[in-house]
């Protein structure tokens, strides 16, 4: 009896797992799913969890990656607007955006035809948009010639629109170039140009400083000349002043001749002894002949 209920136990847990099995899926995090009724899309699911379904052939679940998922085209050739070669190569991070639309597109949402399709996209929107554009665009002595921003914008935003128009559920999240190269025939003729940019970047900065340099020497030209102009101006000033000053005590000197030498050998006198020093000279020599009539102390006499 024990054994017979024991059978019917494990029986009865087999079938609930069966039926879990076929009215019972799960969605991870990770995932989006849609249902199909007969083949049609009738329920997309975006959130995880355990859900409930008709088994086939009456419903059948799709799950589908929902992370960003990473695509590299091959390398393209393409002439530019100025006809020259260039090798481009285009990386790409895709998303699914609709599930049920993703489905609708790829048989059974294949995600290897969809990046096919995104291969075809990406090569038709690098061509357009690169032959549009000059090489010095991509290649170029100067930084801040390069359009590098400017030409993946054009290339997204092409894409995003044909995305649009087919209605596939996928979402472009990111794009860039990831290499370009030269095809060798033009590498030369490349490295020419950017030796005369290059140059020429070369003798502007020259002609520039040496327009610098020319402003600053008539700058300190002028300015000298303003110097040397001020100091005569003083100089001029200064000698008017003695002159004035020189005639005011002319007619006292002429009067007492002695007096004024006197006078101008104490200047002297005084102008020589301004610094503490030791001096040693010839007391006949002007002015140290004053010293000469210093009187002197003679010793007391006795009577």
């Amino acid at each position: 009896m024990n054994r017979n209920i024991l059978t019917f136990a494990i029986g009865a847990v087999l079938v609930v797992v069966f039926a879990l099995l076929l009215f019972v899926f799960q969605v991870r995090q990770s995932e989006t799913a849609v249902i199909t009724t007969f083949g049609r899309p009738v329920r997309n699911i975006t959130e995880p969890g355990a859900y409930f379904k008709w088994p086939w052939p009456v419903q059948r679940v799709y799950k589908f990656d929902d992370r960003i998922q990473n695509f590299e085209d091959k390398f393209n050739e393409t002439l530019t607007a100025d006809q020259n070669n260039l090798i481009t190569s285009v990386y790409v991070g895709w998303q699914i955006s609709d599930a049920a639309a993703f489905l609708n597109h790829f048989r059974d949402g294949s995600v290897p035809a969809a990046e096919r399709m995104l291969e075809s996209m990406l090569r038709s929107a690098n061509i357009a948009v690169v032959s549009k554009h000059s090489l010095s665009d991509f290649v170029n002595a100067d930084p801040q010639a390069l359009k590098f921003n400017a030409i993946e914008n054009e290339i997204e935003q092409a894409v995003q629109n044909e995305l649009r128009t087919n209605e596939c559920g996928i979402r472009l999240e990111f794009l860039g170039l990831k290499r370009f190269g030269l095809p060798e025939s033009v590498t030369q003729t490349v490295f020419d140009r950017m030796k005369n940019e290059r140059l020429v970047l070369i003798n502007r900065e020259q002609y520039e400083g040496e327009r610098r340099a020319q402003e600053i020497k008539a700058t300190a030209d002028r300015q000298a000349a303003d110097t040397i102009a001020n100091a005569d101006a003083a100089a001029v000033r200064i000698k008017g002043v003695g002159q004035a000053e020189a005639a005011k005590t002319l007619p006292v000197f002429q009067q007492n001749p002695e007096l004024a030498n006197f006078l101008l050998r104490v200047d002297a006198l005084q102008q020589s002894l301004n610094q503490k020093s030791t001096l040693i000279f010839d007391e006949r020599t002007p002015p140290f002949d004053l010293f000469s009539h210093l009187p002197t102390n003679s010793p007391p006499s006795h009577e």
